[in-house]
């Protein structure tokens, strides 16, 4: 009977050959190729696919594990992007994400980041620096969407929001210009809302945020012009929350001109549309069924 030193040295020489000889990366063999760093953000660079050139352009897609961000980052691994992944909790989300990217032969970089943490946010420029992929395009998706009453809004309700959905995308975006720049040039794409121009007095800290992040975008597009273009995109009634009463949803679908949501496509081609148009910066693309003229 062999002993487990005979069969530890069986394993090794096995996966040895096999990285030689097919060129499998050895991290596949590994149950623990999962690290985190101070800064919570993580990198899984396990592959069951060959890795896009490494002459491909990168592409940023934040809270792209599920909902807009996913199907942003499809959109853009379909233009020929390899995707720098991130997510905060929805761990089995990106993972199930980033495996149908990797069907179709795209490389992913997957993170894990509190963006409402500014350490954190900032953090996430190591992994794109260790990426052979120059990086071309940040969509800033991820948000936060906390139902409150302005008289009673607290101080740290205010914090968390603001935090997440406007001062994160103006580090990253401002990471992400500098990046661009050297490499010739770049797209930011920051998804705001209908609700910008709207006094959603049920969400005041996600209206202000998002009127907010609209105005920035504004900002950076004359300051990183002319190598960096800045856009925006503002859906309308899309996907519900997930505790958003059905009822409700169906009766704010009704007051629209188009009554009807917006399909995942339809947002979607606002993004291909400010990839190919190079002569688009300071704008915000507006997919909203009508809903302005209400």
């Amino acid at each position: 009977m062999r002993n487990q030193g005979t069969l530890g040295a069986e394993n090794f020489l096995r996966t040895f050959y096999l990285t030689l000889v097919f060129r499998i990366p050895y991290c596949v063999f590994r149950n623990d190729f999962a690290t985190k760093s101070k800064n919570h953000y993580e990198i899984r660079e396990m592959r069951k696919h060959p890795p896009m050139n490494s002459s491909s352009p990168l592409a940023i897609v934040t809270g792209a594990a599920h909902r807009l961000g996913r199907v942003f980052a499809h959109t853009l691994a379909k233009q020929g992007y390899a995707i720098f992944l991130h997510y905060n909790n929805a761990a089995d989300e990106a993972e199930s994400t980033a495996a149908e990217l990797r069907s179709l032969g795209v490389d992913v970089i997957l993170a894990e980041a509190n963006l409402a943490d500014a350490d954190s946010t900032q953090g996430l420029f190591a992994l794109v620096d260790s990426s052979p992929h120059p990086l071309r395009v940040l969509v800033n998706s991820a948000a936060t969407m906390q139902r409150a009453d302005a008289r009673e809004l607290t101080i740290a309700d205010w914090d968390a929001t603001m935090n997440l959905n406007l001062r994160a995308p103006f580090i990253l975006a401002q990471q992400a210009q500098s990046r661009m720049s050297a490499a010739g040039g770049g797209l930011i794409v920051n998804i705001t809302d209908v609700a910008a121009e709207k006094a959603w007095s049920g969400f005041p800290t996600y209206t202000v945020s998002k009127a907010a992040l609209q105005s920035l975008t504004k900002i950076l597009a004359r300051s990183f012009a002319p190598e960096v273009r800045v856009n925006a995109i503002a859906p309308g009634l899309v996907l519900p929350a997930d505790d958003f009463p059905p009822e409700e949803w169906k009766r704010l679908i009704n007051r629209l001109p188009l009554k009807r949501p917006a399909s995942m496509d339809e947002i979607a081609s606002a993004l291909e549309f400010l990839l190919k148009n190079e002569y688009m910066t300071g704008q915000t693309i507006t997919v909203g069924g009508g809903y302005s003229l209400l």
